[in-house]
């Protein structure tokens, strides 16, 4: 203890004596203890003290003065890896101590305020801010290239028919797809999510049973974290009607409850082969041909059937004006294998590669690229002796309600009525063969004017009886003669309230 005190006094007297000897200083400063590699003396003279410590790959404790410009220019703060401790006192800096401006880091105790210059803020603040800028402006660059290609491509193939049988889709529920399609994140109310959204959502699927085939290629049951999804696989030959209908189905304002929900299309490469995707809301029930061959159901559910189809037909056909309005749609394949049923036994209308679209701002008519339609067993007389007028749209929105009464032929057959019910049979299957030639078709229908084959007993029904009406004003030859979609849907809505006031009744 005597020997440290001894060290002690010969340190304060050593400062002392260069204190005496120090001729530099002059009125009004202070002087201070100095220690670093500015330093050419111990002591220093200054406006002020300063003690700090430089955190890097070592520590770096200094001590010395600040005065004139240099004070103006240094600043008392600290930052995440410097710290500085002024006073204005003689020799105030001779006992700050290493551990005390350690403490003044941003790595000190709880509580301690932190400290930062004003060129580090700006970079903490706008260093983000920039990153984020510069990534948006480079999604922007990628989504206009690639939506720029995918319309070049767009054009360039040949007219082709046909549509895949059997699709499979279902609606996901509260899920995190339908909070993404719910949210802001969609491109437009009713289209699908974002392009970009898209190919990340496509990536990231994983197919786990191939559930329907057809001549453009495959449907799967998919899963994307946990949710069941329908992936629509075209072979590569058939990319012009991926395009269509991934077109078709991102059209804003399109989606509705009763039209099978779009989430995403993408392009890629599995097996060393190009694959293009359409994926959709899954349904386990599966198409209204598969469920109708497998169940028979009771008046008021098949009502319900005919009643959601036809007001998807509605939805379909109905052009909404505005700054983001919806064209007009006509389906032009509209059958039991494009109608999907959903778990409350409401259907939704799916397969839209056919499509054509209409808009009175420009009348402008968009047929795509696919001028032959439909599959032939459903196809209206106008378009079996190509009498149909390709330039007006209602022609083709006429077309779509000859085959909403054969739909709803195919959804009577398989109802009950006084515990009777026929088994499931296509239209005209006791007319033409199992896959008839466009010529037996033409020959049975436009030659011979005959219709699918109505039972005595539905007469007999007053509720069948209103539906056998409903389809024959669906199946004049004359197109202009038949009804309007809102029509069907309103003479429907009509038979079912008769229905549940008759059990009323009784």
């Amino acid at each position: 203890m005597v020997y440290q005190m001894g060290c002690w006094s010969a340190q304060v007297l050593f400062l002392l004596l260069l204190k005496c000897l120090h001729t530099s200083a002059k009125d009004g400063l202070i002087d201070c203890v100095c220690k670093g590699s500015d330093c050419m003396a111990d002591l220093c003279s200054g406006d002020q003290c300063y003690s700090s410590i430089t955190v890097q790959s070592d520590f770096t404790f200094t001590r010395g003065c600040l005065r004139g410009a240099e004070k103006r220019r240094m600043t008392c703060l600290t930052s995440a890896n410097y710290a500085v401790e002024c006073c204005a006192q003689h020799m105030c800096n001779f006992n700050t101590s290493k551990e005390a401006l350690l403490k003044l880091l941003p790595t000190g105790p709880e509580g301690e305020p932190v400290l930062y210059r004003v060129e580090t803020l700006v970079l903490m603040v706008l260093g983000p801010v920039v990153v984020l800028v510069l990534l948006s402006i480079l999604a922007v660059l990628v989504f206009r290239r690639l939506h720029h290609g995918r319309r070049e491509r767009l054009h360039e193939f040949d007219a082709e028919q046909g549509a895949i049988d059997g699709l499979i889709a279902s609606n996901v529920g509260d899920s995190t797809l339908a909070d993404l399609l719910d949210h802001s994140c969609t491109s437009g109310s009713g289209s699908g999510l974002p392009f970009l959204v898209q190919r990340t959502v496509a990536r990231q699927i994983s197919l786990v049973e191939c559930v329907g085939k057809g001549r453009y290629g495959e449907v799967w049951r998919g899963q994307w974290q946990g949710e069941n999804v329908a992936v629509k696989i075209f072979s590569s030959r058939d990319e012009k009607s991926w395009f269509r209908e991934t077109e078709i189905y991102n059209t804003v304002l399109l989606r509705h409850e009763n039209i099978l929900g779009f989430m995403a299309s993408d392009m890629t490469s599995r097996n060393s082969s190009t694959q293009l995707w359409l994926i959709t809301h899954y349904h386990e029930s599966g198409s209204l041909y598969d469920y109708l061959q497998r169940v028979a159901v009771e008046m008021a559910d098949g009502l319900q059937m005919a009643a959601s189809v036809a007001s998807g037909l509605v939805h379909l056909h109905t052009e909404i004006f505005g700054t983001e309005g919806k064209p007009a749609i006509a389906h032009r394949d509209l059958k039991s294998k494009n109608i999907l049923v959903k778990r409350d036994l409401r259907c939704c209308i799916a397969d839209l590669g056919l499509a054509v679209t209409h808009s009175q701002t420009d009348n402008q008519l968009d047929v795509g690229n696919n001028p032959k339609v439909g599959t032939k067993r459903y196809m209206a007389p106008e378009v079996l002796d190509e009498s149909i007028q390709t330039d007006c749209f209602d022609a083709y929105k006429r077309v779509d309600i000859w085959a909403f009464g054969l739909v709803l032929w195919e959804i009577a057959r398989r109802t009950f009525s006084n515990g009777i019910v026929e088994e499931y049979k296509p239209p005209f299957y006791d007319l033409v063969p199992n896959d008839p030639s466009f010529d037996e078709m033409r020959k049975v229908v436009c030659i011979e004017q005959q219709r699918p084959f109505i039972p005595n007993r539905w007469f007999s029904d007053p509720t069948l009886s209103a539906l056998v009406k409903l389809m024959k004003e669906c199946w004049y030859q004359n197109p202009s003669a038949r009804l309007t979609a809102l029509r069907i849907k309103k003479t429907l809505d009509k038979i079912h309230s008769t229905l549940e006031k008759g059990k009323t009744d009784c």
